[in-house]
């Protein structure tokens, strides 16, 4: 099968293409396992993050993705939840224990044996794909496979970060950052809570452009100051300075939920303007959203159907993953973007 592949790890500054397009075996379902013959899948800030080694891989080479729409293509031993040719999605939880407390008690993405797909196992930069059934999910039929592929984790993890805010209908809620999964959180939370006001930091001004298309109340620069102190905010971006930030526009006793499995340490210094008393005092309280659960994608993607929201989404063929990944790194991203595979 054809496949994108990362071999090691590489500065994104200096090198422009990390993925070699090449041929790598098929592969075969095991026991419990299905076979997916892959049709798109989405481009994620996380990848970024396994090239640049900030979650890396735990070895090379390794096929990276984990935003997979595609449908079974065979069934391995003991597996009867799926038939060939039903349509599927695969996210960013590839496997967990099953066995643990953390397991048990519903927070599998805690599990200290969590598999990620396309870091810990191959992931959907290809033809083919293997997964356990259990971690595999029914697509409703209103979404298309590229509108669908952005659901599984953006906006899953999104769902999950919404949550975390612990938002009242008619309170005030932030977002820092505009891109993949901002754009989807906003418009579940419109549809969740159609009174409560929208504000919108982002470096881009073409972003701040969309999040008023989409309904923000207002938007503006990452360092400016909201006309109003908001209740909670949403974190979706790879900075640091967007903690500080966010703090100083949260109202007391407001929360900040962090939406990114990493922080990339180019502005760390800028922690150093952490102050307790005007950041934190008052019961302010950061969370962090800490990957996704079954249970968030099986719970997201009915809703989604329900609204329905539909991703802004840029299709890239298999061949351009490594255009669509500096896109991203340089900004350039304007809702979604999608790897058509077959």
């Amino acid at each position: 099968m054809k496949a994108m592949v990362l071999h090691k790890l590489h500065d994104l500054r200096k090198e422009k293409t990390p993925l070699v397009f090449e041929e790598v075996p098929d592969p075969v379902p095991v026991e419990n396992e299905i076979l997916v013959r892959v049709s798109v899948c989405g481009v994620c800030h996380t990848e970024l993050d396994e090239i640049e080694g900030r979650t890396p891989p735990g070895e090379f080479p390794v096929i990276p993705g984990h935003q997979i729409v595609g449908r079974v293509e065979s069934l391995g031993k003991g597996t009867s939840k799926f038939k060939v040719g039903d349509r599927v999605g695969i996210a960013w939880i590839h496997s967990s224990c099953g066995e643990c407390n953390l397991c048990k008690s519903g927070q599998e993405n805690l599990c200290t044996q969590f598999k990620a797909t396309g870091r810990d196992a191959n992931g959907g930069y290809a033809e083919l794909t293997t997964i356990r059934e259990d971690f595999v999910y029914p697509i409703p039929k209103i979404f298309s496979d590229v509108e669908v592929a952005l659901l599984l984790c953006a906006g899953a993890v999104g769902y999950r970060a919404l949550r975390l805010a612990q938002i009242r209908d008619g309170q005030r809620l932030g977002f820092m950052g505009f891109g993949g999964s901002g754009h989807l959180v906003l418009m579940a939370a419109r549809h969740a809570y159609p009174n409560t006001k929208m504000y919108v930091f982002s470096r881009s001004e073409g972003e701040r452009a969309f999040a008023m298309e989409l309904g923000a109340t207002w938007a503006g620069a990452i360092e400016e100051d909201s006309p109003e102190k908001l209740d909670s905010i949403i974190d979706t971006t790879p900075v640091w300075k967007v903690i500080v930030e966010s703090l100083k526009n949260l109202e007391r006793g407001g929360r900040l939920v962090v939406n990114a499995i990493s922080k990339e340490e180019s502005d760390k210094d800028y922690l150093l303007k952490l102050d307790y008393q005007k950041h934190l005092w008052m019961k302010k309280e950061i969370k962090t959203a800490a990957n996704v659960t079954r249970q968030d994608v099986r719970e997201f993607l009915p809703l989604a159907a329900g609204i329905p929201i539909k991703p802004t989404v840029r299709e890239f063929r298999l061949e351009e993953a490594n255009k669509a990944l500096m896109d991203l790194k340089e900004g350039n991203i304007r809702g979604a973007k999608v790897l058509k595979i077959t």
